[in-house]
């Protein structure tokens, strides 16, 4: 039984929901702690100023004594009076805050100030005391702290009311932008269902569907998603699926290109095959000579295919992951050694030549390695003159092993030096018939080398030669191939 998908717009309003609540509550957060900061700031300041106001009345009191019930009635009209005794109202504060008068015990009475509800309240007869012990004359300095309190109050009001109005104002505002950010990746995610869920689609749909994915490429990732710096996440996103598109897009091309080039090398040959078939069915059944000729060709273009057939395979297989690849230490001469006898055996139109002088360890897959040193010594073969010269040399150089075949041939130019390793690329078109090539060989050649770790070093001079070099790691020194003697 399928399990019951949830909607996409869902799962669109739960994560807009999760994110806005998640910003709501730090937005919030935020608040409390710098509330909390400015009262603890005002509740330090007031402190200090009431120490300070106590330490001025405590050296009065100290110079004209404890004042008379007259004068505690005149203090009244002020911001403090001095009464006899040791009697204070409000809560006893901790011994352990910082004070200017060493000796008495404080008080603090918020008066009709309820900390649950100081936003409306006045904070009314709010006072700050100071009882002080002096022997058989004990007094207490009250100081009327209602103003300061009061004007704090009406601050915090005024606060209070800004930050209400912004954590409102942001959760509007942040639900609609979590909304447009989300609405490209909801578009990629319905864009997705839709190709899981649809069994066939017509031309029309999936014209439209790649317009959206297109327009999500191009638009809804690059211009409607200005992330700022605060949301690196959806930036590395939009990045992700722009380089996704980009590489879907190559990967697309690349295949088109190289079925269309496959179908038109494979198209000649077809064309050959046939021609031939039916002049043998016309004037060929009675004349062994055109007879002859028909079977060399077919038999010609049938190994031509053959081959090119091959080197498909060999590509697809490498595309693909599927090639074994088998490590093995031996020595790079050795191979290089071997592949020129069986060129010389076979082609007798051209100089062979060898430069190597010590063993050259290296690690790799014998079978791989061999078939693109015969490709690059097939290529030099190919668009060199009869006569000419193909040198093979193998060197150490910077902890590399080099393998370097340098011909005599007609070279390449710099347009296409940079496309010699594009599969059924070929230098000279007018030539491709002549000497058998498919442009896949260069291509083969780089898959190789590049499984290996290693690269290619070109270097080609026009109506002088080219001179291709295969730069491969070095074995280790405990591989056990042994040098050879002097």
């Amino acid at each position: 039984m399928k399990k019951a998908e949830k909607p996409l717009g869902r799962i669109k309003s739960s994560i807009a929901m999760r994110l806005n609540t998640r910003l709501f509550v730090r937005l919030l957060g935020i608040y409390i702690g710098m509330d909390l900061l400015l009262s603890l700031l005002f509740g330090g300041c007031l402190l200090f100023w009431a120490e300070e106001r106590c330490l001025e009345i405590d050296a009065l009191v100290d110079q004209r004594g404890v004042p008379t019930a007259q004068a505690t009635e005149w203090m009244q009209a002020g911001d403090y009076i001095v009464t006899a005794g040791s009697q204070a109202n409000g809560q006893a504060l901790p011994s352990w805050l910082p004070t200017r008068i060493e000796r008495g015990t404080r008080y603090f009475d918020p008066g009709h100030l309820d900390f649950l509800f100081a936003v409306i309240d006045t904070g009314g007869n709010t006072s700050y005391s100071l009882s002080i012990p002096n022997g058989d004359s004990p007094y207490t300095i009250t100081l009327d702290l209602t103003g300061p309190v009061g004007w704090f109050l009406l601050a915090a009001r005024v606060l209070f009311i800004c930050q209400a109005i912004s954590l409102l104002s942001n959760l509007l505002k942040n639900a609609g932008t979590i909304r447009r950010t989300l609405r490209p990746i909801q578009d990629l995610a319905a864009a997705a269902a839709r190709l899981s869920s649809s069994s066939a689609m017509s031309q029309e749909e999936l014209k439209a569907l790649a317009g959206k994915l297109d327009a999500i490429n191009a638009t809804h990732l690059d211009i409607r998603l200005s992330v700022s710096d605060t949301q690196k996440e959806l930036k590395m996103l939009a990045a992700a699926i722009n380089a996704m598109l980009d590489r879907i897009h190559a990967a697309y091309q690349s295949q088109m290109r190289f079925v269309s080039d496959a179908s038109h090398e494979l198209r000649t040959p077809i064309a050959v095959i046939e021609g031939y078939a039916s002049l043998l069915n016309r004037w060929g059944k009675d004349d062994p000579a055109t007879r002859q000729e028909a079977i060399d060709a077919i038999q010609a273009e049938a190994g031509s295919m053959k081959e090119l057939i091959e080197q498909l395979l060999f590509l697809a297989r490498g595309d693909n992951e599927s090639m074994h690849i088998e490590l093995e230490p031996f020595d790079l001469t050795e191979v290089a050694a071997e592949v020129l006898r069986e060129t010389e055996m076979i082609d007798q139109t051209h100089t062979f030549s060898a430069r190597w002088i010590d063993t050259v360890p290296v690690c790799a897959d014998l079978g791989l390695i061999k078939q693109a040193l015969r490709i690059l010594v097939d290529n030099a073969i190919k668009y060199t003159p009869a006569g000419g010269q193909i040198t093979v040399s193998i060197s150490i150089q910077d902890g590399m092993a080099r393998l370097t075949v340098q011909d005599e041939g007609q070279g390449i130019s710099a347009q296409d030096l940079p496309h010699i390793f594009d599969r059924f690329y070929r230098t000279d078109t007018s030539r491709a018939r002549q000497t058998g090539g498919t442009g896949l060989g260069l291509a083969i050649a780089k898959w190789i080398v590049d499984r290996h770790q290693g690269w290619f070093e070109v270097r080609s001079w026009e109506e002088v030669g080219t001179c291709m070099t295969i730069v491969l790691p070095l074995a280790e020194p405990n591989s056990g191939i042994q040098k050879k003697p002097a």
